[in-house]
């Protein structure tokens, strides 16, 4: 009984993985077909939907998934899709960007303040907490690449803004418009990037400790169960001690 209860449980954790995995295909995929829609199908004339295709790539969706992605934009998909930003408030007064894209905009907004408020959170107005960020392209490479002064060099001579080493790897930062100059001059120099992204980076952080963020979590886990919601961004900042207990 005791080993099947620990294969159960092994079943379970990757359906888990695997239901998960299927929902970031989906809002991947959702993201190429808008793109792809709202500009040229040819990612090479296209700079969003190269960038979606990237950072699908990254995730390993498969090629025909994002062939098929772009091929529904010509079949008239997409076209119904609206892009929307909600702002709020989480635990211990921490900001929350949410992005979404829905093609019914009042069962998103529903659907989002009622995950804020059962959660510790509250949804504020358009404007309330993105002061508190700027949008910036990001470009994440592995710290396998090379060293803090390799990269740092190769960012510089990219024309990126600012950049954040540590053993987990390497954050390149750079202007918002900037971002597709950037990632391929940094692509010659370090090869492919793990992902290259438009973001939001926090100008101000919000100090966590461990109870304020496993709130946080389950309140950025509920939002990002939502097939309408594309990603989740916050401000918070937690000790390294209070990230390895969670």
């Amino acid at each position: 009984m005791a080993g099947h209860s620990k294969w159960a449980n092994i079943q379970h954790r990757k359906g888990r993985q695997d239901a998960a995995r299927s929902k970031l295909f989906s809002k991947l995929s959702k993201e190429i077909t808008v793109a792809a829609k709202m500009g040229d199908p040819d990612p090479d004339k296209n700079p969003r939907l190269r960038l979606a295709v990237k950072e699908a790539k990254s995730n390993s969706v498969p090629k025909d998934v994002i062939d098929r992605a772009i091929k529904k934009s010509q079949a008239g998909e997409g076209e119904d899709y609206e892009e929307i930003r909600y702002e709020g408030y989480g635990p211990n007064g921490v900001a929350v960007i949410v992005e979404a894209m829905t093609d019914n905009r009042n069962r998103t907004a529903s659907n989002v303040r009622s995950t804020f408020s059962k959660n510790g959170g509250n949804l504020g107005e358009t404007g309330s907490v993105g002061f508190m960020f700027e949008r910036k392209g990001e470009v994440v490479y592995p710290a396998s690449v090379g060293d803090a002064d390799t990269v740092m060099m190769a960012a510089i001579e990219a024309g990126a803004e600012d950049v954040e080493s540590s053993e987990e790897g390497h954050v390149i930062w750079c202007a918002d418009t900037d971002l597709n100059e950037v990632a391929t001059a940094l692509e010659g120099e370090l090869g492919e990037s793990e992902a290259t992204r438009l973001a939001w980076r926090p100008t101000t952080t919000t100090e966590m400790d461990l109870d304020g963020m496993q709130k946080l979590m389950k309140l950025i886990d509920a939002l990002e169960d939502d097939d309408d919601v594309q990603r989740v961004i916050t401000n918070f900042e937690a000790p390294d001690e209070v990230m390895a207990q969670l």
